[in-house]
């Protein structure tokens, strides 16, 4: 194959995954697990950087830029404090530190398994 053959093949997988990106851009999904996958997520949403602002661009389907959260749990959004900080936070992400399911973030579960062996070495010390 030559390398003209094979740069026109590399740029129709980046066209596709152009466009496949482009399609989501009017309709972004609301999961993680529902965005593309293989070459499309090497894709910037909106385009390139610098092409436009964000609120020129389909970006802001995706919801406003000045939404800021702080440690307290309280949420701003153009410097305004919101009266319900839920409404600006998405689902918790599986097995993260925010799942109410997850049994335990994989820190702990590294940390309880050093203080298993730390024990274990005591014993025969």
């Amino acid at each position: 194959m030559s390398d003209e053959e094979e740069k026109t093949e590399h740029q129709q997988k980046m066209e596709e995954a152009k466009e496949e990106i482009h399609q989501l851009e009017e309709d972004p999904p609301e999961k993680l697990e529902d965005w593309p996958d293989g070459q499309a997520k090497y894709e910037t949403f909106g385009g390139a950087e610098g092409d436009h602002s964000y609120a020129e661009g389909p970006e802001t389907k995706l919801g406003p830029d000045s939404v800021r959260h702080h440690e307290d749990g309280s949420v701003e959004v153009g410097g305004e404090r919101v009266d319900d900080p839920d409404e600006f936070k998405g689902e918790p992400i599986a097995g993260g530190p925010t799942d109410p399911d997850a049994k335990s973030n994989p820190d702990e579960q590294r940390l309880a398994g050093d203080d298993d062996q730390a024990d274990g070495e005591d014993e025969a010390g």
